[in-house]
């Protein structure tokens, strides 16, 4: 199975705050964001990730040229990425969508944080599951501009809102997608689309069949406050 990693953003509101380092480098509890993912993503039997990073921090490709070349604390990484700057994380999921066509795969934001041993039971569901996509949600809300989430009483995916109303979840941006998930956003992309969210919709208006997987929390580091609760939750 294939991992893919957006980590093309520039990190503007913790550079507001004085955190200058490019946000896949910032540390957690000791470990840079980009390092735990490709972590876990090896614990749960990646056969290769992808990575997309941008143009304006060249420090961060350097770092994923090191791992490429070195690997993770010794051990080989089966890494791939692209540089390159994108208007939008769908655009940068697009950039990379190429190389995700031929497997299933698991697509995060470098800076999503979940507890690892509910990811791997995530990853354990997903290798077994017949959905078309299998997306990690939430009830904890710590977007600021969350993505509501409804479900029907088996989990199966109804909607995606930018409203509750009567949604119990919100996106975890963790999506577990089968390679024709990938012909969805091409779609997407074609149409002028620039937000995941409206790449989720139009899953669900393709027909495809997605799955609802609850966590406990999922958190994003968007603000240096982030970077605390993030550590105190792990």
């Amino acid at each position: 199975m294939k991992y893919a990693i957006i980590a093309a953003g520039e990190g503007s509101r913790l550079a507001a705050e004085g955190i200058t380092t490019p946000k896949p480098l910032v540390e957690v509890g000791g470990e840079r964001l980009i390092d735990r993912l490709i972590r876990i993503f090896m614990q749960n039997g990646a056969d290769e990730i992808v990575c997309i990073c941008n143009g304006h921090t060249p420090i961060v490709a350097s770092h994923l040229l090191q791992l490429q070349r070195d690997g993770l604390k010794g051990r080989p990484v089966p890494l791939r990425f692209v540089v390159k700057s994108t208007p939008s994380s769908m655009h940068s999921f697009f950039e990379i969508s190429s190389y995700l066509t031929d497997a299933p795969f698991i697509l995060t934001t470098v800076d999503t944080i979940f507890r690892e041993d509910e990811f791997s039971r995530y990853v354990d569901d997903f290798r077994q599951s017949a959905a078309d996509g299998v997306m990690g949600v939430t009830e904890y809300v710590d977007d600021e501009r969350p993505l509501y989430v409804g479900t029907d009483e088996l989990l199966n995916i109804t909607e995606f809102s930018d409203t509750r109303g009567d949604c119990r979840f919100v996106s975890g941006g963790i999506y577990g997608l089968q390679p024709s998930a990938v012909v969805t956003l091409r779609n997407s992309i074609s149409r002028g689309e620039q937000r995941m969210r409206n790449f989720q919709r139009a899953l669900l208006h393709d027909g495809r069949r997605l799955v609802a997987w609850p966590f406990t929390k999922v958190l994003d580091i968007d603000h240096a406050s982030d970077i605390r609760q993030a550590e105190n939750f792990l």
